[in-house]
């Protein structure tokens, strides 16, 4: 019998851990056009396994596998009218759906993660599909 191709073992595979996808979230952002990431200010980026009990229910969620990213946050516009006790803008990816995603499409995990990252900023800031997909189309 032939040895199995270790590229091919998926034996010992795993998903990337939580450091392992910020690691990855964080090369997507640093890719994308430096006026697109202007647009955020100095965004955070988090990464949960799934949406909060809370945003499952305000987003009325069918499965915790239904929202890939989320982006909180005020516009550029409105950033100098902060209040106290908010928070900075940030986007949260929720690495399990975006697993679930990738395991059922072709594309690279890296490209999903700037996918999710240019739409949650994109939405966020009111810019067309075809806006983004240009946008998009710039990240290597």
């Amino acid at each position: 019998m032939a040895e199995m191709d270790q590229t091919n073992d998926w034996t010992r595979a795993y998903a990337p851990s939580l450091a392992e996808f910020e690691s990855l979230a964080r090369e997507a952002f640093a890719r994308l056009p430096d006026e697109f990431r202007a647009l955020t200010g100095d965004v955070i980026i988090r990464l949960d396994d799934f949406p909060s009990d809370e945003i499952f229910e305000d987003m009325a969620l069918e499965t915790p596998f239904d929202l890939l990213g989320l982006f909180e946050g005020r516009g550029v516009g409105e950033r100098f009218s902060l209040e106290t006790g908010e928070f900075p803008n940030r986007i949260t990816l929720y690495r399990r759906p975006i697993l679930d995603y990738w395991a059922e499409n072709e594309e690279t995990l890296g490209d999903i993660i700037a996918h999710v990252l240019i739409h949650e900023i994109g939405h966020h800031f009111g810019l067309s599909d075809d806006d983004m997909e240009r946008i998009e189309e710039t990240v290597d």
